[in-house]
């Protein structure tokens, strides 16, 4: 109901209420999937939190870093709950990270993990 200078109006109609929209949590249980992980590549799995912030997870973003504090977005838009990390150089130690995506926006970012690429005998 509003009211001006001419009168009050009618009530109107009862709405169906707001949905309210949060970040989601990160994807939890996020580890290296050994089997897809060689000399050049690094398999990572995870899994959904159970805090989608009341919308949907849209998809995923993986970040890594060579320890040196310059991370880097691999890869977006993943819809699974895997992904393989290609054109890595062999004995080198990398870190990832992921986020979630909602209608909102990202999440926060996951627990560190740290991985080794696979190194042949010398």
């Amino acid at each position: 109901m509003s009211i001006n200078s001419v009168g009050v109006s009618t009530y109107s109609p009862i709405g169906s209420g707001a949905i309210l929209i949060n970040l989601p949590s990160p994807p939890i249980t996020f580890v290296e999937n050994r089997v897809f992980t060689s000399s050049t590549t690094i398999g990572l799995t995870w899994s959904q939190s159970t805090n989608n912030g009341g919308s949907a997870i849209i998809d995923y973003a993986v970040w890594c870093d060579q320890a040196i504090g310059n991370w880097v977005m691999v890869v977006s838009g993943i819809t699974t709950y895997s992904y393989t990390v290609t054109g890595l150089t062999s004995g080198l130690v990398y870190q990832f990270k992921i986020q979630s995506r909602n209608d909102l926006y990202w999440s926060e970012f996951s627990e560190i993990i740290t991985v080794q690429t696979a190194q042949y005998p010398a």
